[in-house]
């Protein structure tokens, strides 16, 4: 059975988000979506009159609604620690199953010069800030200060994103795995010292 017609956008969106993951936002044009997706020439200015630029965005929210959606399932265990431990493993995951390919697409986004698009790292800065925003209320839930739970979230992000980078350079998963490790005696050490040790978790 053919694709609807209306399959064609949502491919597009998916095969620009899987190709930042793999090649960076310098990489993606109109063409080499087309031909990854496999969608019709004639649908790109019907579903994205912004062209390159609306496509690169689209893509990253889709990406970035994947992710916290991930960060979200996770942030509702009740160990804190447990929860960061499975968010890394699927990272690792992703690496491996991948080859290693695939990176962040967030951060591929954030990390080009994008003079005549701005608005791609404000989309970015954006998802970075729902990431850190859903870990943080982890953090605050299980017993952290406010302040103390924004600056875990920035920093586990800010680790995270530094690893993925470091496993692809070196094809290795060593460099997310020792970040795992220390990310969660830093986490552990820091609940188990919270200002109300003892108490139950937040609701």
């Amino acid at each position: 059975m053919s694709p609807r017609k209306s399959d064609s956008r949502e491919r597009m969106v998916l095969s620009a988000a899987a190709l930042l993951r793999e090649h960076g936002a310098s990489a993606i044009s109109i063409d080499r979506v087309l031909a990854h997706s496999g969608a019709p020439r004639g649908s790109v200015y019907h579903h994205f009159p912004g062209g390159r630029t609306q496509l690169i965005d689209e893509a990253v929210a889709l990406a970035g609604d994947f992710v916290a959606g991930l960060i979200e399932t996770a942030t509702q265990a009740d160990d804190a620690v447990e929860a960061i431990d499975a968010f890394f493993a699927l990272w690792r995951a992703r690496l491996v199953d991948s080859d290693f390919r695939a990176g962040c697409p967030i951060v591929a986004v954030a990390v080009e010069t994008n003079d005549d698009a701005p608005q791609l790292a404000r989309s970015a800065a954006a998802v970075f800030a729902r990431w850190q925003q859903a870990l943080a209320a982890l953090f605050l839930r299980h017993g952290l200060p406010e302040e103390r739970s924004r600056r875990l979230a920035a920093f586990i992000i800010a680790a995270l994103e530094g690893a993925v980078i470091m496993c692809r350079a070196e094809q290795s998963t060593g460099p997310m795995e020792a970040t795992a490790v220390e990310i969660h005696d830093l986490l552990a050490h820091a609940l188990r010292d919270r200002p109300d040790q003892g108490q139950a978790p937040r609701s």
